[in-house]
């Protein structure tokens, strides 16, 4: 690896999530869009504490997951090993998923390559590992037993399956655990950062349960803009504004307005308003 990419890679969320996605999907071809560098954008405003409660809406299989319980995390601790994160997903099993990738990551030789963080050999359990100077990322299920538990990051990726959204007592249920056990995780509730990140579901799933309290830095992306937008995106090649049309699929070259157009097709009108838009 040369120096310099060893440079960009530390300075860069997007070159980094591009490097790590290729690294753990050698026979998957990464397409680099727009949207990627945003969420890049805002995430690395949470690290660096201007943002401390965001919210991401995005339609499914737009690397969301990979951009923010893998990279960001492996992103947060290359940065400070001593980061306490917890990550939360509807399931343990995609929890673990997600986690696994991460410890991957941190156990590569590239990422060594880049950082100096190392993993504990005391601690390297899927759901729960640390790091050489006390780090942890911590994956559990929404619902899960967080007692005794504290973090600065807090990270919600899709608390609440599809099949779910319609159970008046499923999404009750992810929303009081959010209030009651989860929230209330912060070591620093001035400081600490939460970030969800999922596909909008229901009006009163937890994207639209949290918006009730507290501000929070909204990024909302439809598969198919629904009006004009326009978006800065800070890098460490500047500032830029990407401008979407009415009508413009978020991402034509993986998914163009033909195929979402069938997608709206089999899913049926609300359920793909709901997911994609």
């Amino acid at each position: 690896m040369t120096n310099k990419l060893r440079a960009l890679l530390r300075r860069d969320l997007t070159t980094f999530i591009q490097k790590n996605f290729c690294e753990l999907n050698p026979e998957t071809e990464f397409v680099l869009n727009w949207h990627i560098e945003l969420i890049a954008d805002r995430l690395e405003q949470c690290r660096l504490g201007r943002i401390k409660r965001l919210i991401i809406n995005i339609p499914p299989r737009s690397l969301k997951s990979h951009c923010v319980s893998v990279a960001f995390v492996a992103w947060l601790l290359g940065h400070n090993p001593s980061e306490q994160i917890i990550c939360a997903s509807y399931g343990q099993d995609l929890a673990d998923k997600h986690a696994l990738d991460c410890r991957s990551t941190m156990a590569s030789a590239w990422y060594q390559e880049v950082f100096s963080t190392r993993l504990s050999p005391q601690r390297q359990a899927v759901s729960e590992f640390m790091t050489t100077q006390n780090g942890v990322r911590l994956a559990t299920s929404v619902g899960g037993v967080l007692t005794g538990r504290g973090a600065r990051f807090i990270i919600i990726d899709d608390p609440l399956k599809p099949d779910e959204a319609v159970s008046d007592s499923r999404r009750q249920s992810v929303n009081d655990w959010y209030d009651n056990t989860l929230c209330s995780r912060l070591n620093d509730k001035r400081t600490g950062c939460i970030i969800l990140i999922m596909q909008r579901l229901h009006e009163d799933d937890l994207t639209g349960h949290v918006q009730k309290s507290g501000s929070w830095e909204i990024l909302r992306l439809p598969a198919i803009a629904e009006e004009d937008e326009e978006h800065v995106i800070v890098s460490p090649y500047g500032v830029r504004t990407v401008r979407r049309s009415g009508g413009e699929a978020l991402d034509p070259r993986r998914e163009p307005l033909e195929i979402l157009e069938l997608l709206r097709g089999a899913l049926g009108e609300y359920n793909f308003a709901g997911q994609y838009q």
